[in-house]
């Protein structure tokens, strides 16, 4: 059986204690109110992707090695400047790496503005260090271009050294991702409507029907009878007469009224990491929870067996094996009258469990039946 044992170290626990007390005070808090510009988006109001296929020369040795597409496309680049070269007799691409250009563009951004892009390689390129990404025509669904890209790459890493035989290489993050901030020039402009026979409609990014009444009740209070909630993500909103031909100056209005928006009962963990996020709502039935931990130790040590004197025998090594059982007295805790979150959390921090422990409380929890709340694990 292999060893196993139980997190307690004393800054570990520390650090427990005070993410569970960090945690208990944030749950206890009363909600806050939202503004709806927070909370919503207004229909018409999104972003497009853009995407597009482009070259990055001056790699220093580090491009692709030499595919058909890249060879032919810096082919191709050479022929829009009048030189007409054989992709596979006269150009090598060592230089030059194949990329995709991504991008989003937001609604009513004018013909000129800039946009940030990100480019990654589509080839072998060992890394875009250095590199500048030549003209490229960034594309909608639609199949029109909505932007020009162009510029110096500026990578979150960086690579070097030497990877022949015997060599060694250093790497951090991945080389073969950059980014060129306000990179791409807007060409065209992506029509956007979003006040409708005098209406708006308002989105909201977390669908509830519960924020969603709350919201049309808010901004009712506001401008009598001029929202309903049409579903639980969809709030329609009528301008107000005195609003007529000042649409934009009643959004800016309209999203500054605050709301309390609802929340589902929910507990996020994240095993790879070891987070765990629970919302207020979260409730459990009356339960109780034991704790405990069995500690198994295995050792090995190597001793020297001597032979008796006049004997014909050898010194040899023996191993012996040690095996010793910890078992960590368990302790129970009973939760009654409708516990909370925020109690559940003082508790287990109480018991000394740690963060590992907690997840398998919570699934054992839900399993029971007593967790009132979606359990995520991701």
């Amino acid at each position: 059986m292999k060893p196993s044992t139980r997190a307690g170290s004393p800054r570990l626990s520390s650090r427990m204690a005070l993410a569970a007390l960090l945690a208990c005070a944030l749950l206890a808090a009363p909600a806050r109110a939202s503004r709806i510009k927070d909370i919503t988006i207004i229909e018409g109001d999104r972003d497009n992707q853009l995407v597009g296929y482009g070259l990055v020369v001056g790699l220093a040795g580090g491009g692709d090695s030499n595919p058909q597409a890249t060879l032919h496309s810096v082919a191709n680049v050479l022929q829009r400047y009048g030189i007409t070269v054989n992709p596979a007799q006269d150009v090598t691409a060592k230089n030059t790496a194949a990329v995709m250009v991504t991008a989003d563009i937001s609604a009513f951004l004018k013909s000129g503005a800039r946009i940030d892009v990100t480019v990654a390689s589509l080839g072998d390129a060992k890394a875009l260090q250095g590199g500048v990404l030549l003209q490229t025509p960034l594309l909608g669904a639609d199949g029109h271009t909505y932007a020009v890209a162009q510029g110096a790459i500026a990578l979150g890493g960086f690579s070097g050294g030497s990877g022949g035989a015997g060599g060694s290489t250093v790497q951090k993050n991945h080389p073969t991702v950059g980014t060129i901030s306000n990179g791409a020039i807007v060409e065209r402009e992506i029509p956007a409507q979003f006040v409708h026979n005098g209406s708006l409609r308002l989105l909201l990014h977390n669908p509830d029907f519960t924020s969603a009444a709350r919201m049309a009740e808010a901004i009712n209070g506001q401008w009598l009878s001029s929202a309903l909630a049409l579903d639980s993500a969809t709030v329609q909103v009528h301008l107000p007469p005195r609003y007529a031909g000042r649409e934009v100056s009643f959004i800016s209005d309209l999203g500054l009224i605050e709301v309390n928006p609802d929340t589902m009962a929910r507990i996020v963990i994240n095993e790879r990491t070891g987070t765990i996020v629970a919302t207020s709502s979260v409730r459990i039935s009356e339960v109780a929870v034991a704790d405990g931990s069995l500690t198994i130790t295995v050792t090995s040590n190597m001793g020297v067996s001597q032979p008796l004197p006049g004997s014909n025998g050898q010194t040899v090594a023996v191993q012996s094996t040690q095996t010793a059982v910890t078992e960590t007295k368990g302790s129970m805790i009973v939760l009654n009258e409708e516990p909370t979150i925020e109690q559940l959390a003082a508790a287990l921090n109480a018991l000394g469990v740690s963060t590992r422990e907690m997840m398998a409380i919570f699934q054992t929890l839900k399993r029971s039946g007593a967790l009132q709340a979606d359990l995520i694990i991701n």
